[in-house]
């Protein structure tokens, strides 16, 4: 039997609270979490995994089984090295390690510092060299910090240490996503906040994908001078993966009319708030695909079997988007519709398998016994 992993009590405001045992949304209208639930209609971020060999035209999914349940608010999922993984609570503030084979909860307790409050909280996680990286509201800003983590059982989780400051915080649209990229470096996704005029602007980090180095300075490269900034005019990213030839693709929320998924560019503007959805508008990017916002508002979205898996909270569905290249190479084709609630994570873990976390216990779905659960997938 694993022993429980024990976070390390610092003392003072920066003390972790050791365990004794422990949406993106829209307030506006458009692609929101704050609307209310409709039934599906019967039309129609983050790991890399499959070949680049050309998808099949029609996919499948299968609900392989459930890997555990009772989570409360799930937000972010990342895989550790053996197979387990590590989910955070945007509410709650907390961390937990699921055994990946028998779905049992290790409960790490909660990270300091974070001030939930609307779709802010404890957002993304991220896994690499031995530290654990997550995107969190703090009470003046969104920020990404690290924690050391070795993994194992008996393993101590150490203090948050900041990795970047100062992203723009609001009530709606923080974003939240973070991953690693084939290259090494870390990506964000973030959210203007409510506040439009943020995301056309590159002196913000609000409305953007950002792309820094482990430690949070510029990754080389990037297309402004001494910028993460990535890519922007973004509304709220919450989905990002790659391709497998290491194209970036995310997705994010609408207003009113379309919420996308897009191939991301260095330097590229994707619109917002002057484009929604495939405007052909000079200058600034299309998205690859579309939807309308009651039957997508996306969230996580990853890699397999040469399509992007997209989770949809207000839709209720998974999409599958079939890639040739850069491109799409079929029509968007909806599975589990309504089947499993409001849809927050997936996340790849080889060949054919994901990932799937629900999210019905943000305070926007309607929890049923056992929600929230990590559910099991096979597709194709």
């Amino acid at each position: 039997m694993k022993r429980p992993v024990v976070l390390k009590a610092l003392g003072g405001a920066a003390a972790l609270v050791l365990a004794a045992g422990c949406s993106s949304g829209d307030a506006s209208s458009g692609s929101t979490e704050e609307r209310p639930r409709t039934p599906p209609s019967a039309s129609a971020s983050t790991s890399t995994s499959g070949t680049a060999a050309a998808p099949p035209a029609a996919g499948q999914v299968t609900v392989a089984g459930t890997l555990t349940e009772g989570l409360k608010s799930p937000w972010g999922l990342a895989e550790l090295p053996g197979g387990d993984l590590l989910v955070s609570s945007r509410d709650e503030r907390t961390i937990t390690r699921i055994d990946g084979r028998t779905g049992a909860k290790t409960p790490l307790g909660e990270v300091p510092g974070v001030v939930p409050g609307g779709e802010g909280g404890l957002l993304g996680l991220a896994v690499r060299d031995g530290r654990v990286y997550a995107y969190l509201t703090a009470a003046s800003d969104n920020r990404i910090v690290r924690m050391r983590y070795g993994g194992g059982a008996g393993d101590r989780l150490g203090p948050p240490e900041p990795v970047l400051t100062g992203i723009p915080k609001g009530f709606t649209h923080n974003g939240g996503r973070i991953a690693f990229g084939p290259d090494g470096m870390l990506y964000a996704g973030t959210g203007e906040t409510g506040e439009t005029g943020l995301a056309q602007d590159r002196e913000s980090l609000g409305g953007k994908v950002l792309r820094m180095t482990p430690e949070g300075r510029p990754a080389p490269g990037n297309p402004f001078p001494d910028s993460v900034v990535y890519s922007y005019g973004h509304r709220n990213v919450q989905g990002l993966a790659w391709d497998a030839d290491g194209r970036l693709w995310a997705a994010e929320f609408g207003q009113n009319t379309w919420d996308e998924l897009n191939l991301v560019g260095a330097g590229k503007n994707y619109g917002w708030p002057e484009a929604e959805g495939k405007a052909g508008k000079r200058g600034f990017e299309d998205p690859v695909a579309q939807w309308k916002t009651s039957e997508a508002s996306p969230s996580g979205i990853a890699y397999a079997r040469g399509a992007i898996w997209m989770a949809g909270l207000r839709g209720e569905r998974l999409w599958r988007v079939p890639l040739s290249g850069a491109e799409r190479s079929g029509e968007p084709e909806a599975f589990l519709e309504g089947g499993h609630g409001r849809l927050r994570t997936v996340l790849a873990t080889g060949g054919d398998r994901l990932w799937l976390v629900t999210s019905e216990t943000d305070t926007r779905g309607t929890p049923g016994p056992g929600d929230d659960r990590i559910l099991r997938l096979r597709v194709g």
